[in-house]
């Protein structure tokens, strides 16, 4: 690669890596991982406040929003996520968007399969507070996810949740109930019985 590079590109390349060597360190050594360099460069919670104000909010540098995005104080969005807001998109507070999750407002359905004569399909979504939503899952529009759901990861959502709901599989259809008690302890309860606490 560096046959390539005129003397003063090859110097600036060993300075890049040196500096990402010295990331990699500072983030092993302090989180016990590794990131790919543009997230060991980017302050999470300061993309959030540059995004969205004084909230709290921590977003990664891989993570993707167009469109009209509202976010709500608290809530975490992880690394290769994708939140279109082309439609509209309003997440609540305290909500932990994981890594891969692709929230989309729109869709190019009738479009591609016209050969461009249809146009894109745009409708709202809406997710409640307190909802957690399981790594690789896909929430596609016009859907409202209500208070404290949890989706499971690689769940394809394509109805609306009702409050205090499990939902998984593809497409996603309810699987189980969160009970929430006086001091806030969390109670996983799935329909095949089983408890997870």
């Amino acid at each position: 690669m560096k046959k390539n590079l005129t003397e003063d590109e090859v110097d600036l390349l060993n300075k890049i890596l040196s500096i990402q060597k010295k990331l990699w360190s500072y983030t092993l050594n302090k989180f016990r991982r590794i990131n790919p360099t543009m997230e060991d460069i980017t302050d999470w919670k300061e993309k959030g406040k540059f995004l969205f104000g004084e909230k709290n909010i921590t977003i990664y540098d891989s993570s993707s929003i167009t469109g009209d995005v509202e976010i709500g104080e608290n809530t975490w969005v992880g690394p290769f996520t994708a939140l279109d807001g082309t439609g509209g998109l309003k997440i609540g507070k305290n909500c932990s968007i994981s890594s891969k999750v692709n929230i989309v407002s729109h869709d190019s359905i009738k479009w591609a399969l016209s050969g461009g004569v249809e146009s894109y399909e745009y409708a709202p979504i809406s997710i409640g507070d307190n909802c957690f939503i399981g790594t690789g899952a896909f929430v596609g529009k016009g859907v409202s996810i209500g208070n404290n759901c949890l989706i499971a990861a690689n769940s394809v959502v394509t109805n609306d949740v009702e409050d205090y709901s499990i939902v998984g599989g593809t497409p996603a259809r309810k699987i189980g109930d969160i009970i929430v008690n006086k001091n806030q302890k969390i109670e996983l309860i799935f329909d095949n019985d089983s408890k997870t606490k």
